[in-house]
């Protein structure tokens, strides 16, 4: 089956939509084929890396993503297709699917990677009044039109309800996670090669962090949580590792600093490839108190390589984990950031390892993403025998 992705952009550094994207067309062997159609620029370096077919239509002026290339070149070419799928809201690609596709044969659908969740809706006021204007006209057409809507979890979907008053979709769950570490590479290559990468670290006991360096992530409480437990294990190191997007690196470090405990924090920027899974197998323990995170793909990575994750309670699949003891969940506040570390750190040696195994254990039953993709496989067949909602009526 050839499914079309439209997305804004496929760069590494762009988090969890991007990633989605490159592991469901990994998966040529179960008939999963893609190609993707973007709003990138068609000269950026990393679109030479990718062994999919890709479409830029960028650069475009503004962050919604106007192109008016978009919308013919779909009608030209959605008959190549069993099925699109629009990853993301608030840029112009659900607009030009859905324009694009009305009155075909070719059914769409809409990952909405979070972007759905209320915390937008309390962090920028401002912000989501201004989504409104674009909500009721276009956005929420969108996804009313949509053969169905994607969400990762039931807390993902029923929080979606919540952000606007006027909702109306057909909602999926589907399974979601991360492909796993390389395979036919050992752990103790990765290893050196992420030693090599960040050789303060080598020899040396540390929590991993690896996302965006983000104020939703709760970068500010891990580092003022460290400080405050420092003392109680002196051999305990922190790898902040990700790309510093908003520039607050040089207030984190202050804080370091303030705690004393700058000489224990690594920044190693953004790590990809056999260096990330160099990170994942050296660490001791995964970190993430994100203030909102619909799925969390580093969380499934970490556990894919046996280890346990210490995760704010705003990570939606954070109460599976915790429920399947392969993790430890906290508010998303101070308190709770540093009730985390100080619940790690008591935490006897045996029970860590248990907890590793189960760590194991839950990705294999929850995460693969393999299963992800013959879910929209299905999805797609079912749209092609199903009567009466195989195309909606794109009013």
């Amino acid at each position: 089956m050839r499914i079309l992705h439209i997305i804004g952009t496929l760069r590494p550094e762009a988090g969890g939509p991007s990633q989605a994207v490159r592991m469901l067309l990994s998966y040529r062997d179960i008939g999963y084929f893609g190609e993707v159609a973007t709003l990138d620029d068609p000269a950026a370096p990393f679109l030479k890396t990718l062994d999919f077919p890709v479409y830029p239509f960028g650069p475009t002026r503004t962050n919604y993503g106007f192109t008016p290339k978009l919308v013919p070149w779909i009608k030209e070419n959605h008959r190549n297709y069993d099925g699109v799928i629009v990853h993301g809201l608030w840029q112009y690609c659900g607009s030009a699917a859905r324009q694009a596709l009305a009155g075909t044969e070719t059914p769409y659908m809409v990952f909405t990677h979070g972007m759905l969740d209320p915390y937008f809706k309390r962090a920028y006021p401002l912000k989501h009044l201004k989504k409104w204007l674009y909500w009721a006209p276009v956005e929420y057409r969108v996804l009313r039109n949509a053969y169905r809507v994607l969400f990762t979890s039931q807390t993902e979907k029923q929080l979606a309800e919540k952000s606007f008053w006027l909702h109306r979709w057909n909602p999926y769950v589907v399974p979601y996670g991360v492909s796993g570490p390389p395979q036919g590479t050992s752990k103790e290559m990765l290893s050196e090669a992420f030693f090599e990468h960040v050789p303060g670290v080598r020899g040396k006991r540390f929590l991993l962090f690896l996302s965006r360096i983000h104020r939703k992530k709760g970068c500010d409480l891990l580092l003022e949580a460290f400080g405050k437990i420092a003392q109680k294990d002196p051999d305990l190191h922190l790898v902040m590792a990700g790309p510093d997007q908003e520039n607050w690196g040089a207030e984190l470090r202050q804080i370091a600093r303030s705690a004393g405990v700058e000489d224990r924090i690594h920044w190693p920027g953004m790590l990809t490839g056999d260096l990330k899974w160099g990170a994942f197998y050296s660490s001791e323990a995964f970190v993430l108190p994100s203030h909102q995170e619909n799925f969390g793909i580093a969380v499934a990575e970490a556990m894919s390589c046996g280890k346990t994750v210490l995760l704010s309670n705003q990570v939606n699949i954070a109460p599976d984990i915790a429920a399947d003891h392969a993790g430890l969940m906290e508010p998303d506040t101070a308190e709770g950031t540093l009730r985390l570390l100080e619940r790690w750190i008591a935490t006897p040696s045996e029970e860590r390892k248990a907890m590793a195994e189960r760590a194991m254990q839950c990705f294999r039953q929850r995460y693969d993403m393999r299963e992800n993709a013959k879910t929209i496989l299905r999805l797609f067949e079912s749209a092609k025998t199903s009567t009466g909602e195989t195309v909606p009526s794109h009013s």
